[in-house]
């Protein structure tokens, strides 16, 4: 079964940078998507961007022009890119695949605080 492991969170300051990294036990191009999810306390989970196997890449309006998705298939890996953060990006970030029959994988989470 696949496994989705999240890294590079941290606590950062209102208009800092910060990197996360999803490594995947697979093949990566073996999903239709690869994405990343975001879930602020009492709130629910919410899309930020979306990468898929073939297609259009999509990103939650909020945070269209600061953030960026990527993959590396040869190192099995997605990455987000997230530039000029504010304290409503906080919260838990989850990489997520969504495979081929409709099966969805998700990570543990990394935690992404921003202070203003």
């Amino acid at each position: 079964q696949v496994q989705l492991v999240e890294s590079g969170g941290g606590l950062v300051q209102a208009g800092g940078s910060l990197r996360l990294s999803c490594a995947a036990s697979t093949n990566i191009f073996t999903f239709t998507a690869m994405g990343w999810y975001r879930q602020a306390p009492g709130k629910q989970r919410e899309l930020v961007a979306l990468l898929p196997r073939v297609g259009i890449i999509n990103y939650a309006d909020s945070v269209k022009g600061r953030f960026t998705i990527s993959r590396d298939i040869s190192k099995n890996t997605v990455s987000l890119q997230m530039n000029s953060l504010k304290p409503e990006d906080t919260g838990v970030y989850y990489c997520n695949a969504d495979m081929f029959g409709g099966l969805r994988s998700w990570g543990q989470g990394t935690q992404v605080t921003v202070s203003s």
